[in-house]
């Protein structure tokens, strides 16, 4: 945690002459932003899995049609044809896990009032008027959903919910199934939810400390953008 919190203070202190008083929360939009850069050599290697469950639909298809009547050959007939091609059905899956760390870390320390025995000072920095450190209750109880702090979140609900429309509109689009649609059970229904996924990053934010919040939205935007790119 104090290796962490002295590396947020290190990246503030280097955009204190751009952002003065929201160098804090610039630092936490970089930090993200390098995290994401780490890992999107697999996002690129998802992408191809994903192009590559795609171009296996023809013959799922197939498989389908030769075991409708016995859904237990079927499931395993699937899992045989990704193995052999070698494309797993989970590979989208690993980049998030893989930023779950930061998340949780960034969250804890913007959640405790001291890191290594000393006062947390991340706590006094500020994104315009509402601290990194609160949460959107807060805001209200402060001065209400138009107040300062409560402006800056209704600017974050916006952008999240500007992201979340994009990535639901994006979705309904271009469907992307996860093995083959009716080849594993549950994953219709999980095809229908998946483009309301967005949405509940609201929820996230709203719940989460500001630093936290910053991190995910920042996280979330770069992912649409990421994805429109490489799924293109």
């Amino acid at each position: 945690m104090s290796v962490f919190a002295s590396l947020v203070e290190h990246l503030a202190d280097l955009l204190q002459p751009l952002f003065g008083a929201a160098a804090a929360a610039a630092a936490i939009v970089l930090f993200t932003a390098l995290v994401r850069l780490l890992v999107h050599p697999l996002s690129r290697a998802a992408a191809r899995g994903q192009k590559a469950r795609t171009a296996l639909q023809p013959r799922i298809a197939e498989l389908r049609s030769k075991h409708a009547k016995n859904p237990e050959r079927l499931q395993k007939a699937v899992l045989e044809l990704h193995a052999a091609e070698k494309v797993s059905p989970l590979s989208g899956c690993l980049p998030s896990l893989l930023q779950a760390p930061a998340f949780v870390v960034l969250y804890h320390l913007f959640s405790s009032t001291s890191v290594g025995g000393e006062s947390n000072g991340l706590l006094g920095h500020r994104l315009f008027a509402a601290p990194l450190g609160d949460h959107w209750a807060d805001a209200l109880s402060r001065g209400g959903p138009v107040g300062g702090a409560g402006l800056v979140y209704l600017a974050l609900f916006t952008v999240v919910a500007v992201v979340a429309t994009f990535n639901y509109l994006r979705a309904k689009r271009m469907p992307l199934p996860v093995t083959g649609g009716q080849d594993v059970p549950g994953a219709g229904a999980l095809t229908k939810v998946m483009p309301f996924m967005s949405f509940f990053t609201l929820v996230t934010v709203a719940v989460v400390p500001l630093a936290a919040a910053l991190y995910v939205i920042t996280s979330t935007t770069w992912s649409a953008v990421e994805r429109a790119v490489l799924y293109r």
